[in-house]
């Protein structure tokens, strides 16, 4: 809510209101979707604790380890806006300068590629999780970069090369999560 108030402060301007709508609708059904994925991954595992599901073995073979990776990978995906979610991010432009640079530089890009991080020890040995974590940031990176090229305007220049720059920094957290495998 905080980050809709934020993009839409000039709430006069037609983008703004846009920017902001689009921010909500797509971060807030990615974290439904974590919460979900959370839900699952605790139901099979008897904890919440990263700790103590880290240390258990024989989760994979649970029915709900694919669908609760694959709603947490949703969440994470909308939040740190990766292709195709990552359209928020150029929208949410439309806030003032010092708000703009707080959603690249902080919390909102950061918090899904720290959950992937977080929990590459879970799902990292699962070829699923590589071929998608790899995939969609390399997908990212790529489309995050063509775009940047063409921009004109300095702000969606900054918001496509962080897109681009959070597509690499996914792609290399599937490709390290293949030693979790070994």
């Amino acid at each position: 809510v905080s980050s809709f108030l934020l993009i839409a402060f000039w709430h006069h301007r037609k983008a703004s209101r846009a920017g902001a709508r689009k921010a909500m609708v797509i971060t807030v059904t990615g974290g439904i979707s974590m919460l979900a994925g959370f839900l699952m991954l605790a139901q099979i595992a008897g904890s919440f604790s990263i700790r103590a599901i880290i240390a258990m073995d024989g989760l994979s073979s649970e029915a709900l380890f694919i669908p609760a990776m694959l709603c947490i990978l949703l969440g994470a995906f909308t939040k740190s806006a990766q292709f195709p979610f990552h359209i928020w991010l150029p929208d949410a432009m439309e806030a003032p300068t010092p708000v703009s640079a707080y959603l690249h530089s902080a919390t909102m890009v950061k918090a899904g590629i720290y959950l992937v991080a977080r929990l590459s020890p879970i799902f990292g040995g699962v070829s699923l999780w590589f071929w998608l974590v790899t995939g969609i940031g390399l997908l990212t990176l790529l489309w995050g970069s063509f775009n940047a090229v063409r921009q004109t305007d300095l702000k969606a220049l900054l918001a496509y090369s962080t897109v681009s720059q959070l597509g690499l920094i996914m792609s290399l957290f599937g490709v390290g999560s293949v030693a979790y495998h070994l």
